[in-house]
């Protein structure tokens, strides 16, 4: 291309020179699938969505795991009431933590000396970390990878896309009249990638009257079918707003999930 910088590693275009700068597994780890989980923007429930699509597809006897490349704003231990610290295999490997149910995963808090340290790193050094998520912990037999990514469009995304084999990507988002120019940028720029899009999650889609069981949308008309029609994407899910949901998450008992919003989703990338 004739404005090509010839830097790949910056790059989310597709052209026929492209580098490969997909990381290897290190020798003790067998990963099947990697699902990434994206949103446009933060605070639409990203990791509330991962944590239960892992869950839900550890009951159906898969062996999950969770990759937390949210290293500004990790949340996934705190779901899973996870505390303890990961620890070094022969100086030269990570050991997952393994939740009550047998889900592996990895997050900068587990790395942390205390949970509410910040991480004040430049976005080189957190595409690194990310990095070595993958080649550096020993993830063993797993079938379904997770993937939490942080918001937006950076450094960290890309170096997912590019480093990891993503098999295809659900797009969080919220209902709002942005809704769909925020999902269009998360969309495309997997599109750029080839990796296919799953499935759409609105997260606070509704609230459900526990008298009447009338739904009342808070938020005004969902758009999310609409948006869904425009970017070809067929599985949407729809989660409401429900206190209940805040409460696994704050008290780390996301494993407690129960519920079908997501159903769709999960067959989606079952039989992808």
């Amino acid at each position: 291309m004739s404005d090509c910088s010839h830097d790949c590693s910056s790059c989310s275009k597709d052209c026929a020179e492209r580098k490969d700068f997909r990381e290897k597994q290190n020798e003790l780890s067998n990963i099947k699938k990697v699902i990434g989980i994206v949103s446009g923007k933060g605070g639409v429930g990203k990791s509330f969505v991962t944590s239960t699509l892992a869950v839900l597809t550890k009951r159906k006897g898969f062996k999950t795991a969770i990759l937390d490349a949210d290293i500004t704003g990790p949340s996934i231990p705190k779901m899973f009431a996870v505390n303890k610290r990961a620890e070094a295999l022969d100086d030269k490997f990570l050991l997952p933590v393994i939740s009550k149910t047998g889900i592996e995963m990895m997050s900068i808090n587990l790395l942390l000396e205390n949970d509410n340290d910040p991480v004040v790193w430049r976005g080189p050094v957190i595409a690194g970390a990310v990095k070595q998520f993958w080649t550096d912990v020993v993830w063993n037999e797993v079938d379904y990878m997770f993937v939490d990514m942080p918001p937006g469009t950076g450094d960290v995304p890309l170096t997912v896309f590019q480093s990891l084999p993503v098999d295809g990507i659900v797009v969080v988002a919220s209902p709002q009249e942005l809704v769909s120019m925020i999902v269009g940028k998360a969309v495309k720029m997997a599109n750029m990638m080839n990796i296919p899009v799953l499935g759409i999650v609105e997260n606070m889609s509704y609230f459900e009257c526990p008298d009447c069981k009338k739904r009342i949308n808070i938020f005004g008309e969902s758009k999310i079918d609409k948006t869904a029609k425009e970017f070809g994407i067929e599985n949407v899910a729809k989660l409401p707003i429900n206190p209940e949901f805040a409460k696994l998450s704050d008290n780390g008992a996301i494993e407690n999930f129960e519920g079908n919003y997501l159903d769709n989703i999960l067959d989606a990338i079952i039989n992808n």
